[in-house]
């Protein structure tokens, strides 16, 4: 299962780093993929994962998320 997740306040290398870390500790998540360009993140799993725990992990972060979809 895939979900894109829109995010706000990312501005280098640094950040989208931080960003990456932070949603591959997510329970569930086996790929993360950032990118600064777009201020997006797709992550991978068998499952989807909590909405309220991709907020809160890139809330954590320093950052804001914008919307959470799923891919289909």
């Amino acid at each position: 299962m895939k979900q894109t997740i829109q995010i706000q306040g990312m501005m280098c290398m640094h950040c989208q780093k931080h960003v990456q870390t932070a949603l591959s500790a997510l329970q569930g998540v086996k790929k993360v993929d950032v990118d600064l360009r777009s201020g997006t993140a797709v992550i991978e799993g068998k499952t989807l994962v909590e909405e309220t725990a991709i907020r809160q992990a890139v809330m954590e972060a320093g950052y804001q998320v914008v919307s959470v979809k799923e891919i289909r």
